[in-house]
């Protein structure tokens, strides 16, 4: 059983600006720089990276998708009381 996700978020205000990312994340744009870019939280210096995290450490929504997704997965934007999320899962142990 998965204990720990390591991972990595874009966080913008809009629906449309989380689309917008996804789609540009599909054409080939690094992560990173996107996280850099746009990201409204404080880990957009660092590319994103959260570090690694256990159950009930993010809000239900985040964790629910992030523990779902396969190591190099990324998701489609995740609605949460901070606004919306583009989660990439860099690792899990």
């Amino acid at each position: 059983m998965v204990k720990q996700v390591k991972a990595s978020h874009i966080l913008v205000d809009k629906l449309t600006d989380a689309e917008k990312l996804a789609d540009k994340l599909k054409g080939g744009s690094k992560f990173e720089d996107l996280a850099r870019k746009h990201s409204n939280c404080p880990s957009g210096k660092k590319g994103g990276d959260l570090g690694y995290f256990s159950h009930n450490q993010m809000v239900k929504e985040f964790e629910t998708v992030a523990f779902n997704l396969g190591k190099g997965e990324v998701s489609g934007p995740v609605k949460t009381q901070f606004g919306y999320h583009i989660i990439k899962v860099t690792d899990k142990r």
